[in-house]
Order: structure tokens, then sequence, then C-alpha cells
């Protein structure tokens, strides 16, 4: 969860970084200064929404803590793929660099 919220916060090396970076570079290449202004206090706000959450889920501690749930081997495959694809989008962003200057 916390690696999901890490992305769409746009921490790098995460998949979400990219998708950031991509509104700014436009933002810029047409001179719409306001714009990325807008973005990166918008970065800001949702960051500090989405470390929040991270915070009460793995930082705080509950008087009343619950149980550890059991979870089937299909399911953990399933989140171990989907978080390395977060990983691996981030880490691989020069491909799409490479795409962007094929156009």
């Amino acid at each position: 969860m916390a690696l999901a919220l890490f992305s769409l916060a746009g921490i790098p090396p995460t998949a979400g970084f990219f998708g950031k970076l991509f509104l700014i570079k436009a933002g810029s290449s047409q001179g719409s200064y306001w714009y990325i202004i807008i973005v990166a206090l918008n970065l800001v706000v949702s960051l500090y929404y989405y470390l929040k959450i991270v915070r009460a889920v793995f930082m705080e501690q509950n008087e009343q803590p619950i149980a550890p749930v059991q979870i089937a081997a299909s399911t953990k495959l399933g989140l171990i793929i989907c978080a390395a694809g977060i990983i691996l989008t981030g880490l691989i962003g020069w491909i799409y660099d490479y795409i962007q200057a094929l156009s």
C-alpha cells in the first residue's frame, strides 16, 4: 500500500514519478509557469495526504491491534507482481525518453 501511495505522490523511482515529470516538462516547454506552480502546489498537498495515510497505517500505535491476516499464495504473487511493475516502470524511465524521441 505504501508503495502505491508513493507512486501516486510521484516519488522516484516509482511509475507515478514520470507522469508528474511529463506534466511539468510539458508546462515548461510551453512557458506556462502558472501551470507549473499549480502542479507543484498539488504535488505538495497530495504528498502530505498520502504520507499521512502511510504514517497512520505503519507508524502509529493502536490500542486494539488487528490480528495478522492470512493471505493466499496467489494473492501474494499478485501483490509482488504489481509492486515489481511499479518499481520497474520507474527504474526503466529512459524508455519513455526513447519513445518520445521517436515521434
